[in-house]
């Protein structure tokens, strides 16, 4: 697994879109106070639900590979001029 640049901050920006998505589809919404574990976790799982993000090997599917995991989706659906984008 290849770490993106700006790996961390695509992360944030996942969880809130993934946040805002996740609202909108009626799933839920996320507390103040919970994890961004649980957020995580929640994201990924309605974004594989959804076919939105092909899912990880059964032997992969951990909290470190589903950051990554959001991270990419959330690198392909911004546009090509976002900062967090940039070199």
């Amino acid at each position: 697994m290849k770490k993106l640049k700006h790996e961390k901050e695509l992360l944030k920006e996942a969880i809130r879109v993934g946040g805002v998505y996740l609202n909108q589809r009626g799933a839920g919404e996320f507390e103040a106070n919970d994890s961004s574990d649980l957020k995580i976790t929640a994201i990924y799982k309605l974004l594989v639900h959804d076919k939105l993000v092909q899912p990880l090997a059964k032997d992969q599917v951990d909290l470190p590979n589903m950051r990554h995991k959001l991270a990419l989706w959330i690198s392909r659906n911004l546009p090509a001029d976002h900062p967090l984008l940039q070199p």
